[in-house]
């Protein structure tokens, strides 16, 4: 596992997550898989949040993949893994439908552990290349491919929802743009009501991708912050009236608990997600890093019971 970046603010590390924070609980997500009738083993973990532990895998042949668990682990004794499978059918059916689309990687299909199914998980074939992060230089082209990859997956009656999350686009090691993590993705099915829902969704989408170039690019942009934020939909601003508080409150019981520094940032936690670090490593580069310690071994009597 890459080693964490930890917040210039302090020296003193995060501590980890308790299992009630991580979607496999104590667990890491398997040291071996088989995927497509092949053995892989784990190479890297990118992130172990409250909703799914993402790691990317390798065979003997080099071929990589990344595999992502979803939650399992119980909350307060209510059980989750029925939700976690449900994430999982549904970015599974999101990589078959976007299979045409060359900007989206190739579902690889069911994920085995000792054999047993993993009906939590979902896997795609690896994009090379980094998380998109606010401190990313893209080309000129860049955005005008993101803004055709994403009217492509519109066209198929889906929305991403996701994009606010500017690190679920990755940059590849071409240039180009690449969307991946698909776990609240959405696909309507056509009727007048699911057509009104869908072309609000949709244009949540394209409002986070005006937001994306204006923040990196804002030489290619005809339009400013106040633009931005005159035509900031209805529905997201509603959504910020809940979500902004939720999320500093979040943000304060993650310091209280020790599992994030001073400023609350997911960058500060002991060991971010894989976007997250590159959006921190200019802010900590000069500091010598931790050592991860030892992945928990996920226990195969443990999957089959969560299978």
């Amino acid at each position: 596992m890459t080693a964490p970046y930890h917040s210039a603010s302090s020296a003193l590390p995060s501590r980890p997550r308790p299992a009630l924070f991580r979607a496999l609980g104590k667990c890491d997500p398997p040291a071996q898989v088989q995927v497509g009738g092949a053995d892989y083993r784990r190479i890297t973990i990118f992130k172990h949040d409250s909703w799914a532990a993402t790691a990317l895998y390798e065979n003997d042949s080099g071929q990589q993949v990344v595999c992502k668990f979803n939650r399992r682990q119980p909350i307060l004794g209510i059980p989750m893994l029925w939700l976690g499978r449900l994430l999982a059918r549904r970015e599974a059916g999101m990589y078959a439908r976007l299979a045409p689309v060359s900007q989206v990687p190739d579902g690889c299909g069911d994920v085995y552990v000792d054999g047993v199914r993993s009906t939590n998980a979902a896997t795609h074939r690896f994009v090379a290349g980094t998380p998109l992060c606010n401190n990313t230089v893209v080309g000129d082209a860049f955005f005008d491919e993101l803004e055709s990859l994403v009217s492509r997956l519109h066209e198929r009656r889906i929305a991403y929802v996701d994009l606010h999350k500017v690190e679920n686009v990755i940059v590849g090691q071409d240039g180009r743009p690449y969307l991946i993590d698909f776990q609240i993705s959405v696909h309507l099915p056509q009727t007048c009501l699911l057509n009104w829902l869908l072309g609000l969704l949709q244009r949540s989408d394209s409002y986070h991708v005006a937001k994306m170039k204006l923040r990196l690019r804002p030489d290619l942009c005809d339009y400013d912050h106040q633009t931005i934020a005159n035509n900031r939909p209805w529905w997201i601003r509603l959504h910020r009236l809940v979500a902004v508080p939720f999320r500093s409150t979040r943000r304060r019981l993650l310091v209280l608990l020790g599992i994030r520094r001073a400023s609350g940032l997911a960058c500060t936690e002991y060991a971010p997600e894989d976007g997250m670090r590159a959006a921190a490593k200019p802010m900590v580069e000069s500091m010598p890093p931790r050592l991860s310690p030892k992945p928990t071994a996920f226990p195969a009597a443990a999957y089959q019971r969560a299978a």
